[in-house]
């Protein structure tokens, strides 16, 4: 039996007998010649019809709007209008009884109408101004904020590098991982594709170690959010926290910056970090590889950039001097272009 059918009963039960007492009340006034007993049991069956339609839309279709309302609020905020309306209903409290002692009618007006000036009052203020209320409390009372928390990602998780980002302490902020995110890890670690599920070990391994060494903060939430994807639930739970996402995923990237969601991008912060160089420079490089065009010579920087060595192909297999001649940034990350240092020739 569902929740909704059991309320409809009780609802019925309820309504029955308040119908039932109803109708042996009217019958006692002689409203109507029947019997007592069939009077009521009019009245009750009418009120088990009643409370067998009504009950869902008195109590379950309020209480589901209510959260709809509720659900989108910051918890900091809720406490606040709580504890601000707490505050401004004292505040009546302490002003009726002097507003009763008024002539009437404002002895039996101004009280109520004082409990609900200074009840929305202190709803009104604790709640549009929380931030300011919290900053007034010390530092270890307050509660973390969203700003001060990020929701992972699979893809980041899986990547890996994120445990070296947190190991440096560039990462103040607490990690949260979704338990539909930690699903969907332990679903990958499961598949009986030997890629997916080391990819899957990985970045359960990865959290484990994380937590063990504890340089930041890690909690693993039960919140649910809307959303049929994992996607759809990460940027609806960062908007409902005010908090933004880390992850690897250039889709989910570009769906929540239209939502107006904040989202840190290993990939944009290793490109970030990268070593700058400038046309004229040099270094040193080995030529691991052929390129696309003919004579051209591939090898990388310890960071994986590429870098495109003309006429590099006769150095295959060598380390030799290069200078730079351009510097490609593109969506997939940063190509360089370079030369041999020395003249051609003095290879052959």
């Amino acid at each position: 039996m569902d929740f909704e059918r059991f309320l409809r009963l009780i609802g019925m039960v309820v309504l029955g007998i308040a119908g039932w007492r109803l109708g042996m009340d009217a019958a006692r006034m002689g409203l109507d010649s029947r019997p007592a007993w069939q009077f009521a049991l009019a009245f009750a069956l009418a009120g088990a019809i009643l409370g067998l339609v009504l009950t869902p839309w008195l109590t379950i279709r309020p209480a589901a709007m209510i959260r709809q309302v509720i659900r989108p609020i910051p918890l900091q905020q809720l406490l606040a209008g709580t504890a601000g309306l707490i505050l401004g209903l004292i505040m009546a409290g302490l002003v009726s009884y002097p507003l009763s002692l008024l002539p009437d009618p404002l002895g039996r007006v101004l009280p109520s109408l004082g409990a609900v000036f200074f009840g929305y009052l202190g709803l009104t203020v604790a709640g549009t101004r929380y931030k300011d209320l919290l900053a007034l409390l010390p530092r270890h009372l307050r509660e973390r904020d969203g700003e001060h928390a990020i929701l992972l990602d699979t893809s980041v998780i899986i990547d890996g590098r994120i445990a070296d980002v947190v190991r440096t302490g560039f990462i103040q902020a607490t990690l949260l991982v979704p338990r539909f995110v930690l699903n969907e890890l332990q679903h990958i670690a499961d598949s009986q594709d030997p890629l997916r599920r080391n990819r899957g070990r990985r970045g359960l391994e990865i959290l484990n170690r994380m937590q063990k060494e504890g340089h930041v903060p890690i909690r693993i939430v039960d919140m649910e959010a809307e959303g049929r994807e994992v996607d759809e639930k990460l940027i609806a739970l960062a908007r409902r926290l005010r908090c933004p996402i880390m992850t690897n995923d250039y889709n989910l990237n570009r769906v929540a910056e239209l939502q107006n969601v904040r989202v840190l991008n290993i990939n944009e912060l290793a490109n970030a970090v990268r070593t700058i160089l400038l046309p004229g420079e040099s270094l040193t490089l080995s030529i691991i590889q052929e390129g696309k065009e003919p004579g051209q010579g591939v090898g990388y920087l310890e960071d994986g950039t590429m870098v495109v060595v003309e006429e590099g192909r006769r150095y295959i297999g060598r380390e030799i001097p290069v200078v730079v001649t351009k510097v490609l940034q593109t969506a997939a990350g940063r190509m360089i272009f370079a030369r041999p240092e020395e003249p051609a020739r003095s290879a052959s």
